[in-house]
């Protein structure tokens, strides 16, 4: 199918949406832990399971990913209708991971490093609908991260599948990177992007031997990581929301515009994934490299975020 008819359709699809959501009121009201104002449409990040969806049925992806991503996708929307217990969302996820393992032929692999993936898998879903919270700043990092993908060689067969997939980014970001967005991505939307992505992250690593692929997930990564050590530091329950991510700092206590700080998380990962390519082709991406690459982001970040928070405790 021609890309541009693809990026129509998908926009059509989000119209359609909204009328939908209008109709039954599928709405995201603020609150105090929200970092938006005013009323907004919720879940129009439905259009990711769709263009997962469309892919399978252009023969771009297998089954097995498509079932997980809707898996996911489908729980989550009705998690974002009506509110669920942990467990019908851990046990979806659960599947789909199960389903993943099974596409990328994991089961295979060595029993000790299976529960690890999970591990960091299910952590990485998470984190990533975590960090969703100011407008653009998920379609645009997922955006990124897609682009980063398919400049690497080894993904060249699954290119349809990544540029049908950056296509519903394009799509949900025409109604998403506003100063008043029309609509936001909702569970639906960021968990099965977060699926996704992790999906591509192990495939990657796995074709290419190389595990300094993680760092294409650093920005998201490492927010989410020390937002949390921190949160436990001060005795807080983690799986309550919360708006003490440095994005949410940024954005909220001082004032920037959430299109900016989203921008610039998705400029910094780009740049990192531009290093991380260039690296890799010079033969120079090295274990030590990917380490050392590592520790700098987290030495810059924790001197930024201790910058930003002394700030706020000024103001």
């Amino acid at each position: 199918m021609n890309y541009i008819t693809l990026l129509f359709l998908f926009i059509g699809v989000e119209l359609l949406y909204f009328k939908i959501a209008d109709f039954y009121n599928i709405i995201d009201k603020p609150n105090s832990r929200s970092s938006h104002t005013s009323i907004t449409l919720r879940g129009g990040g439905v259009i990711f399971p769709i263009a997962i969806l469309t892919a399978c049925i252009l023969g771009y992806v297998s089954w097995t990913l498509t079932v997980a991503v809707l898996l996911v996708a489908i729980v989550s929307f009705i998690d974002d209708i009506k509110p669920l217990s942990q467990l019908p969302r851990f046990a979806s996820h659960a599947i789909a991971i199960g389903l993943v393992f099974y596409d990328l032929n994991l089961f295979t692999q060595a029993l000790w490093l299976l529960p690890i993936v999970f591990i960091l898998l299910i952590g990485w879903v998470n984190a990533f609908n975590f960090m969703d919270g100011i407008n653009g700043i998920t379609v645009m990092y997922a955006f990124v991260v897609i682009v980063s993908f398919s400049f690497l060689e080894i993904n060249k067969e699954s290119l349809p599948l990544l540029w049908t997939m950056g296509l519903s980014c394009c799509a949900f970001g025409i109604f998403n990177v506003r100063k008043k967005a029309k609509t936001f991505a909702g569970d639906v939307g960021s968990i099965s992007m977060a699926l996704f992505l992790g999906f591509f992250m192990i495939k990657t690593i796995l074709v290419s031997g190389q595990v300094g692929y993680l760092l294409f997930l650093s920005v998201y990564g490492i927010d989410a990581v020390i937002t949390i050590f921190t949160r436990i530091k001060k005795k807080e329950n983690i799986l309550e929301p919360h708006r003490s991510h440095l994005y949410q700092y940024l954005a909220n206590e001082l004032g920037y515009s959430h299109i900016l700080v989203s921008f610039m998380y998705a400029f910094i990962q780009l740049l990192i994934n531009v290093l991380l390519i260039f690296l890799d082709s010079k033969g120079s991406l090295s274990l030590p490299i990917v380490i050392c690459l590592l520790l700098f982001q987290i030495t810059i970040y924790v001197w930024i975020r201790s910058r930003v928070v002394q700030k706020i405790n000024l103001t």
